[in-house]
């Protein structure tokens, strides 16, 4: 890479931070909890984000943000669970950044709990841009392989959660959940891990009590 691709590249995640920064602290002043989530396609992010809603909806209000290449088919997947949704079309680019989602900003309803962002699908471009979250989650499906921590490492090592998708397909493929999560841990020990299924509405209740318990956190800090 030249000098001035460095640069311009510095100079994009520079106004990305800041822009991202000054989205964290007005939604955290009003008690909302952003949740970023990043992972291949199919890794089972909008399975997920519905169980969540699901769970959420009869005592807390959410919203999603979604982001693709082309079509608004997950967000009308979320709007169809009655949960609040705006579909980013990226036309083409990997990630999502700190821009796209302060052109939303004005649509956010205030009295929300819950942000979650469903990033493009992908391992690489997502991990290298904060969107103002307060919590970073990357999915790992049981297809996928227990190889991949090592192999994308930023998307692990930038996130405070890791969440094991589609376990209930465990028995069926050679994926040795012990290493998968020995090799995350390795590179970031303060992982969060949760093993899911969005199929079998296994363990979503435990990833959401850490959801909530983050919320709480929130709101005492800014009270």
């Amino acid at each position: 890479m030249k000098k001035k691709e460095v640069l311009v590249l510095e100079e994009l995640l520079g106004s990305n931070k800041k822009i991202a920064s000054e989205i964290r602290e007005k939604l955290g002043k009003k008690g909302i909890l952003t949740i970023n989530i990043l992972g291949s396609p199919g890794a089972g992010k909008t399975s997920l984000l519905e169980r969540i809603a699901e769970r959420l909806k009869p005592d807390y209000k959410m919203a999603v943000i979604e982001g693709d290449i082309e079509t608004e088919r997950d967000a009308e997947r979320i709007r169809a669970k009655g949960i609040p949704a705006w579909q980013i079309i990226t036309g083409g680019a990997c990630h999502l950044d700190a821009k796209m989602i302060g052109n939303i900003f004005p649509e956010i309803p205030a009295d929300l709990d819950f942000l979650f962002i469903e990033n493009v699908g992908n391992l690489v471009c997502p991990a290298n841009y904060d969107l103002g979250e307060n919590i970073r989650c990357v999915l790992l499906s049981i297809p996928e392989g227990d190889d991949k921590p090592k192999k994308y490492p930023k998307a692990f090592t930038t996130s405070d959660c890791l969440i094991i998708s589609k376990s209930d397909l465990l028995p069926a493929l050679p994926f040795n959940l012990e290493h998968a999560q020995k090799e995350a841990l390795e590179i970031n020990p303060k992982l969060e891990i949760f093993t899911t299924s969005a199929l079998k509405d296994s363990k979503i209740n435990e990833l959401i009590e850490y959801f909530l318990s983050a919320l709480h956190k929130l709101r005492q800090k800014n009270a």
